[in-house]
């Protein structure tokens, strides 16, 4: 069966990175192996079948969603189990090369992007924060802090109710740019790098996504960052705005040039 090197990153490390610490990897392809590329420099990769990898078979699987989906999970779960390592550089999904010299030689004629991709990123983690109008917060914050109304008996009044809610919620959206950018410029701070994605997909749950951003946080100032995230989260939270906060992750945001 002709098989290809599907390459998941490369790795920056003072030694050579354990293939065994590695998850799975894709479906049908082998054990994550080791390439040596240069002093210091790896590339974990894997064996791929390529009558499910190869350029046909990709092409094909592209427009089952779900086929995709599953190789992405497996491709970033490869990638994170080098987040200890010096510096992790992910590579995009169904990079495949016909051999294992091939897939070096690609390596090294990008040496001298990755080394300034490797300085720029070396101990450092990614961090992402969403944040989000909590419209049953932001009522809850609108209401009266002495003793709870009583339910409204009439039409009228129940629509009055809801119009103080829904002005509450217009309140948080008008104070919203300030308020999202205050907590990014605090944050950003505690970073490296900051960047902001585009705002313009909805949650499955809760309001209009205020702030999407990736934070590139040294390893040694995790542990700040992480604190502050959360002194943040309860603060907002208590105005009616709602954050999520992930990682640490590879720098997947700031690979790229």
């Amino acid at each position: 069966m002709a098989k290809g090197t599907y390459v998941y990153c490369v790795v920056a490390a003072g030694r050579r990175p354990r293939a065994a610490r590695a998850a799975r990897g894709l479906p049908g392809t082998g054990p994550v192996r080791i390439l040596d590329v240069d002093e210091g420099l790896y590339a974990a990769v894997a064996d791929a079948p390529l009558d499910r990898y190869g350029e046909a078979a990709i092409n094909k699987g592209l427009a089952d969603l779900d086929w995709v989906s599953r190789a992405a999970v497996a491709h970033e779960a490869v990638v994170e189990s080098f987040i200890a390592e010096k510096a992790v550089l992910p590579m995009k999904l169904f990079t495949i090369f016909t051999s294992d010299e091939r897939a070096i030689e690609h390596v090294r004629a990008e040496r001298r992007r990755i080394a300034a991709v490797v300085k720029r990123v070396a101990n450092h983690q990614e961090w992402g924060v969403r944040v989000v109008i909590d419209r049953e917060r932001a009522a809850a914050a609108a209401a009266p802090k002495k003793k709870a109304a009583p339910a409204p008996r009439s039409g009228v009044a129940y629509l009055s109710q809801k119009k103080a809610q829904r002005d509450a919620v217009n309140e948080l959206v008008a104070n919203a740019r300030e308020a999202v950018a205050g907590l990014y410029d605090r944050l950003a701070a505690k970073s490296r790098l900051a960047r902001r994605r585009l705002a313009t997909e909805l949650p499955v749950q809760g309001g209009p996504l205020l702030l999407d951003a990736a934070f590139l946080v040294p390893r040694a100032r995790s542990a700040s960052f992480q604190a502050l995230a959360s002194r943040e989260s309860r603060a907002l939270a208590r105005q009616g705005y709602g954050l999520t906060f992930s990682g640490p992750w590879p720098p997947y945001s700031f690979v790229q040039d």
